[in-house]
């Protein structure tokens, strides 16, 4: 769910509501399943049309107990025959002379899940960003800004926005689902975008008084933007190279201010807490570029997906860190303007 402020007001419950709402309903209908390597071996194909036959239909010989954990996050005697097909068909390929390589199904490596869960360790790391948010926004934003400060409002709904995208995050890692996959990357957009919008508002101080028109026009094109972005992919084509150089493209502008900004705050102050944004910036690159190894699963659960969501943790809570010491020194600076 992506929230803009409009102007002084803080995002009410009602906009956050129809947000979601319009949300949801660009997601009714399923779109496309990924093919891979793995879905078109013949061996796999029969492997999952002989155990849907001995298992799943009505004149199975013998029908396979499905555990209650498991019906409750939907996995269904297909589902399960899938499942149970890719792990035979992978070690098959491991066990051949000479070993073949580890190949994708459905556009993911072969996890093994653990307690119904299709991608445990991205789960477990999902949550943690997703505590990370909270607890920057309950113990550092609530509870050492104060209310008064103008910039406060975005800096909640930064910590909202991004527990929405964790959340829907650790569902999607839960179970794989073609809705499941939309949510993820409707609300990971919003995430980068809304990085974009409150960073443009800080750097530039479209927060104040004399510069409201330029705040609103600036939170209208970042909600047409989302909008546009949203409806490309929904309703035109679902593309997942569009949507990572979008991403991309809206993460790089951020990045590029916010190492300006830590260069030029320490260059001017001194003050250690000044480089952070940059630490931050260069925490989160390296901890992307993992994405770009994208290796077979280690014990069969730990990929470099998941390894990029543990890298994204420790800079979350370093940066609630910074937006607590950058508003205690910007309200210092404007009580001496004042005084």
């Amino acid at each position: 769910m992506l929230a803009f402020s409009w102007g002084r007001r803080a995002l009410s419950q009602q906009h956050a509501a129809i947000l979601l709402l319009s949300l949801l309903c660009c997601l009714l209908f399923p779109g496309p399943a990924t093919a891979s390597v793995g879905d078109r071996l013949p061996e796999f194909g029969e492997c999952v049309q002989i155990c849907e036959r001995e298992n799943c239909g009505p004149d199975a010989e013998h029908l396979t107990p499905i555990p209650l954990l498991h019906r409750l996050l939907l996995w269904t005697c297909p589902a399960e025959c899938d499942y149970t097909c890719q792990h035979i068909i992978t070690a098959r390929r491991l066990a051949a002379n000479p070993p073949q390589p580890v190949v994708q199904f459905h556009g993911k490596w072969p996890f093994r899940r653990v307690l119904g869960l299709q991608e445990p360790f991205s789960v477990v790391f999902s949550i943690g960003n997703f505590v990370a948010h909270y607890n920057g926004l309950r113990n550092k934003v609530l509870a050492h800004i104060p209310a008064s400060y103008p910039l406060r409002r975005f800096y909640v709904i930064l910590a909202w926005v991004n527990m929405a995208t964790w959340f829907f995050s650790t569902v999607f890692h839960t179970r794989d689902f073609a809705f499941t996959e939309q949510l993820d990357y409707f609300a990971a957009g919003a995430s980068v975008l809304y990085g974009l919008y409150y960073t443009t508002v800080r750097i530039f101080r479209l927060d104040r008084p004399s510069r409201y028109r330029a705040l609103r026009t600036w939170t209208l094109v970042c909600a047409a933007l989302y909008m546009a972005h949203v409806s490309y992919l929904r309703f035109w084509r679902w593309d997942y190279g569009y949507n990572m150089a979008a991403n991309v493209a809206a993460g790089a502008v951020q990045n590029a201010m916010w190492s300006w900004f830590s260069f030029s705050k320490y260059r001017s102050s001194r003050r250690a807490w000044a480089v952070w944004p940059g630490i931050v910036v260069a925490w989160v690159l390296m901890s992307m570029s993992l994405e770009l190894l994208d290796f077979p699963p280690i014990w069969g659960s730990i990929d470099a997906h998941s390894l990029w969501h543990l890298g994204t943790i420790a800079p979350t809570v370093l940066w609630y860190n910074f937006l607590v010491r950058d508003a205690h020194d910007d309200m210092a600076g404007i009580e001496r303007l004042k005084a």
